[in-house]
């Protein structure tokens, strides 16, 4: 399969370049992804779904498409291709589209990344249904208990890539994911929800189904009987789950995209000491069997290690080819892969200790963040800290500030990033954080 697909990214650059295009960026793919899921003790779904596809992007008489099609017979290719070239010859013209400098693809790592398991390839039916029981078991007859839903999913992809100006690669992997949410019946119509789910590429290092229900039951049983807390000005400490999200709109603005339409805090700001100097941050997609990992990005660009975040200094931005030429910057590359967190010496219960007193956050309850200007307003849930222990729980407050200036006042991180994620997180402490409530 891997060298079919190669065959087809090749054969449409070449009928791309026979009908005049002066470059071409093929893509094939083929990947499986199945559902499983089964909700209080009876199966519910069953989602088995393969699928195949071209995407292809054309540079023609200064002018760019992107376009693709699922059909990869031979005569289906020559005919899409050759008629997108036409199509996009009465396009507008864009001086700045451009595949990526050939000396970019140069460097690409041969080690193996381990994305690929055989075994999860061969997963059977009878194997999906025993993760899904596994999980069901450990949460039937829990006090309280509305509804359970546990399932699995898993899938296998391979892509290959060839470009006009010399790039070929392939990428094949393998994921296994397993988890499960919870409903329970609080006072009133109150009905605390939790969920936990973890994958890996590997099935070696997934994790137990019944590990999972077992915490997803743990975080709805501790949010029994919450109430709103206090409006106050406080230490925030956030779970090592949830401070991905907080990351995730921090980095927002941290892209070519962004700078360019003017629309990012980031702008002008590369070198500047923006956040606390707790804040270290690499995006890494050479990790063994990381959940970004890859050999190349989607223009083919060699991967490799880029410092986004250094001791709170802003270092680099994610620069695709498009938007480092309307910038006049070096491309780096155009999306993240595996993004990690430098790390402190202590737990979340370490530094839950040490506060002595604030909230702890567990999940995100909605809210925005405003990549211009960094003005966020975001919904949370967790607990009181009381004593340096964990107390009441807490739900529907509001959290709002600045993302610079919050993350300005970044006082310590954890030694425990979150596994299931190629966002790696750890728990973080922040203080003087504006809570609203009651």
């Amino acid at each position: 399969m891997r060298e079919e697909l190669l065959a087809g990214a090749r054969s449409a650059v070449q009928i791309a370049q026979e009908a005049g295009a002066q470059g071409a960026f093929a893509t094939t793919s083929r990947s499986r992804d199945v559902e499983f899921s089964m909700r209080d003790g009876e199966l519910e779904t069953v989602k088995d779904a393969t699928s195949r596809g071209l995407s292809l992007r054309l540079f023609v008489d200064g002018r760019y498409s992107s376009s693709s099609t699922n059909d990869l017979k031979p005569e289906a290719i020559r005919s899409f291709v050759t008629e997108s070239v036409a199509l996009t010859r009465a396009l507008a013209e864009d001086p700045h589209r451009t595949l990526a400098d050939p000396a970019l693809y140069e460097g690409q790592s041969d080690a193996d990344l381990e994305l690929l398991d055989p075994s999860v390839v061969a997963l059977d039916r009878e194997t999906r249904l025993a993760l899904c029981d596994a999980a069901q078991s450990k949460v039937a007859g829990a006090d309280k208990m509305i509804s359970a839903t546990s399932g699995t999913s898993d899938g296998h992809y391979i892509t290959a890539a060839v470009a006009s100006n010399g790039f070929e690669g392939v990428d094949e992997g393998t994921y296994l994911w397993v988890g499960t949410e919870v409903t329970l019946q609080d006072a009133g119509d109150k009905r605390p929800q939790a969920w936990y789910w973890g994958g890996a590429c590997q099935q070696a290092d997934a994790p137990g189904a019944d590990a999972m229900a077992a915490e997803a039951l743990a975080r709805a049983v501790a949010m029994l009987g919450a109430q709103k807390g206090p409006t106050s000005k406080t230490t925030m400490v956030v779970d090592p789950r949830a401070a991905g999200g907080l990351v995730g709109r921090l980095l927002a603005g941290a892209s070519g995209r962004a700078v360019q339409q003017g629309q990012s805090f980031w702008a002008g700001q590369l070198g500047t000491q923006l956040f606390s100097d707790k804040l270290t941050l690499v995006d890494d997609p050479l990790i063994p069997r990381g959940l970004g990992s890859r050999r190349f990005d989607g223009e083919g660009i060699a991967a490799r290690a880029l410092p986004i975040i250094e001791a709170g200094v802003a270092s680099n931005l994610f620069l695709s080819t498009y938007y480092a030429n309307k910038l006049g910057m070096a491309p780096t590359s155009g999306g993240s892969s595996n993004l990690v967190m430098g790390l402190g010496d202590r737990d979340l219960a370490g530094l839950i200790g040490d506060a002595d007193s604030g909230i702890y956050v567990t999940s995100w309850l909605g809210g925005n963040a405003d990549t211009t200007t960094g003005d966020f307003s975001m919904g949370c849930r967790g607990h009181l800290i009381e004593g340096g222990k964990v107390a009441a729980p807490i739900t529907e407050m509001n959290i709002t500030g600045n993302l610079v200036d919050l993350f300005a006042r970044l006082e310590a991180v954890g030694n425990d990033p979150y596994p299931y994620s190629s966002l790696r997180a750890p728990t973080m402490v922040f203080a003087d954080v504006q809570f609203a409530g009651v």
